[in-house]
C-alpha cells in the first residue's frame, strides 16, 4: 500500500509536475501529440491548484473570523 500524501505534499507535488510540464512545452522537444497531452495535464493541474489555494484561502477567512482577531486579509492582485 502506498503512503498517503498530505493537501500540502499534494498541492506541492502537483505545483511541482506543472512547473516541470511548462518547461516541457517551452523547451519545444516534444512531439505535436505529447505536446497537446502535456497541456492537457497541465490544465487540470492548473485547475486543482486553483481550488485547493481558494479552498484554504476561505479555511483562513473563516479561521480568522471565529478566533475574532483583528487579523485583515487582503486579496493577492493577479498579475
Amino acid at each position: 500500500m502506498g503512503t498517503k500524501k498530505t493537501q500540502k505534499d499534494s498541492f506541492e507535488s502537483s505545483l511541482k509536475r506543472l512547473e516541470s510540464i511548462v518547461e516541457s512545452l517551452e523547451g519545444g522537444k516534444v512531439s505535436l501529440d505529447e505536446a497537446v497531452g502535456l497541456y492537457e495535464e497541465g490544465i487540470k493541474l492548473s485547475r486543482d491548484c486553483a481550488e485547493r489555494l481558494k479552498a484554504t484561502e476561505l479555511k483562513i477567512r473563516r479561521l480568522a473570523k471565529s478566533a475574532g482577531d483583528d487579523l485583515e486579509v487582503t486579496d493577492v492582485e493577479e498579475g
